[in-house]
């Protein structure tokens, strides 16, 4: 790619300003709670718009781009079925708990609802899951870099790692926070000419129905399995996600995402840096506006790219392939980018791009400083220390998080799809520990014995069932199949729900006859921490449409009618 000076100074302007707000910030981080907390001094619309970028980063706007090309529209349901709901659920009922609690972090709260034992179990498995994630982005930005501008991969993992280090070690969570929104801006603006030029080039919507028909057909489908979100999936082989409705209902709209949203510390950080109680659970449903008109961002360009590929040679653009004979799904969105943008366009595109890399890795690396000083070193390693020792930890865990991420980047070399990778991570992780969490909430009887033993069966679960299934033409290895395969899935994606059921579904059990055989706690000590025994925020006073039940109707009900359109 032959980029200009224009497209230079813009990708050079975006990262003066990254790094500036860095060192601007650096002056306030004076205690641990400003570093990793933001002094819980955000106002609700910037924390909104944070909660939505720090998801925003390589996973998606790469991953579902990939989905995108990869399965069709069905990648919408990551959103309108595997997201808003959850996000919904979260602001109404959970952020009560977590910013009420004073808890410093998801796994703190676990330590006041059961015992130590339980939150050390989660604070280590979710500090693994955040170098996974950033990993991934850092993969992302390494392959991008190569392919666009010629870099070696290696160099472009170093460099995005830096650039990251630099600005949280400065700022701490509000540097991040403040990135993620300008990120977030940067994210709509780079990617809205794309979507237009796409769409224009394949005919419009309807157009790009007719050509995705094409795709289903060469693929053994029926035409519209591209372009129809819940139409096909009746049966795991009528549709290329290869999973049917309770696959995805349960797997993906319960397991995977209220795991993901209402316990994952990446974006509950963000509502708990909210500066009241309401703005906190003002945040995710701020946040949920959005969301769900994404997929017309990042979906539906690599749907375009899926069928221009197949447009035998009519429109110049293809997708590579990987030395196995696979498209290279992650590469959708970067090609798109070198195919339509002209000079100028394409630096902000370029940008854009990387400042959903830049926004993943951040969000992970704060979720990761954070959970590892106070949930890990402050419990284990070093009790009783300063507030100032505290802080220079926590910009000390951010270069070793950083360090570790860069061999996690290679990891993800393995998979044509990043988002496989990291619904398999989450289906390890967030999949058992969201059983606990709604027993820990809405059951006064679930105990710290029940609650450790379901959450380490949960991930056992998710080990053995990974580990005797594959997804089809895949080699055993990170893929599963250590122990044989057993049973083989249409694709990596439906694995991944079903492992996600699997790892819940025992946790859950397990939390609850446990807990039957061991002494409860007294209802005194749980005040507070479960949903019966806790005082409902006061919000009468509240105009309408500052009211959390209302606001998550209205986020419902539109996510209702984007479901029944693209039926």
């Amino acid at each position: 790619m032959n980029l200009t000076a224009i497209d230079w100074i813009i990708m050079l302007v975006y990262f003066v300003f990254v790094l500036g707000i860095g060192f601007a910030l650096k002056r306030y981080m004076k205690t641990s709670t400003d570093f990793f907390l933001s002094g819980r001094s955000i106002p609700a619309w910037i924390t909104g718009l944070a909660f939505i970028s720090a998801n925003l980063g390589a996973q998606e706007v790469i991953g579902m781009g990939a989905s995108g090309a990869k399965y069709g529209i069905a990648t919408a349901h990551f959103y309108w079925v595997g997201a808003i709901p959850a996000m919904v659920f979260v602001g109404v009922f959970m952020m009560p708990f977590y910013y009420g609690s004073r808890a410093r972090s998801v796994p703190e709260y676990l330590k006041l609802r059961f015992d130590e034992k339980t939150r050390g179990l989660n604070a280590f498995s979710f500090a693994a899951m955040t170098i996974f994630s950033s990993g991934i982005s850092m993969y992302a930005m390494g392959l991008l870099l190569q392919t666009l501008l010629g870099w070696p991969f290696n160099f472009s993992v170093l460099m995005s790692a830096v650039i990251v280090l630099l600005y949280i070690f400065l700022g701490g969570l509000t540097s991040a926070i403040y990135n993620e929104v300008l990120q977030f801006f940067l994210i709509v603006l780079g990617f809205l000419p794309l979507v237009f030029l796409g769409l224009k080039d394949a005919g419009g919507w309807s157009g790009l129905q007719a050509r995705l028909g094409v795709v289903a057909t060469e693929h053994g489908f029926a035409s519209g399995a591209w372009s129809h979100s819940w139409t096909y999936m009746d049966s795991p082989t009528h549709n290329p996600m290869g999973v049917e409705w309770f696959g995805m209902a349960m797997g993906l709209g319960f397991v995977l995402s209220f795991g993901y949203w209402c316990t994952d510390f990446l974006v509950v950080q963000r509502a708990m840096a909210a500066n009241s109680m309401s703005a906190a659970r003002r945040t995710p449903l701020i946040a949920a506006i959005p969301k769900m008109f994404f997929p017309f961002l990042v979906i539906l360009p690599g749907m375009i790219a899926i069928a221009l590929t197949y447009q035998t040679g009519e429109s110049g653009f293809a997708l590579p392939k990987k030395v196995d004979g696979t498209f290279n799904y992650d590469m959708a969105i970067p090609m798109m980018l070198a195919h339509y943008f002209p000079t100028g366009i394409l630096g902000v595109g370029l940008t854009a791009l990387m400042a959903s890399f830049m926004s993943g890795m951040a969000g992970n690396v704060t979720a990761f400083n954070t959970v590892w000083t106070y949930d890990i070193y402050q419990s284990y390693i070093k009790r009783g220390a300063s507030d100032q020792h505290y802080l220079w930890m926590g910009r000390m865990s951010t270069v070793f998080g950083i360090a570790i991420s860069v061999g996690a980047a290679y990891v993800a070399t393995r998979f044509n799809n990043i988002m496989d990778m990291l619904q398999l991570v989450f289906a390890f992780v967030n999949a058992p520990l969201f059983a606990t969490f709604l027993l820990g909430m809405f059951w006064k009887r679930a105990t710290g014995h029940g609650a450790f033993l379901g959450l380490l069966s949960g991930i056992i679960a998710a080990s053995l069932h990974h580990g005797l299934t594959l997804p089809m033409n895949a080699v055993a290895g990170v893929k599963g199949g250590w122990f044989g395969a057993m049973h083989i899935y249409p694709s990596e994606m439906a694995q991944n729900f079903w492992t996600a059921i699997f790892a819940w579904t025992s946790c859950f059990v397990v939390t609850i006859l446990v807990s039957l055989v061991t002494k409860r706690r007294d209802e005194k000590e749980l005040v507070g921490l479960v949903y019966s025994l806790t005082e409902r925020p006061k919000e009468g006073h509240l105009p309408w449409y500052q009211r959390p039940a209302i606001l998550g109707v209205i986020v419902l009900v539109m996510t209702l009618v984007l479901n029944i359109i693209f039926w």
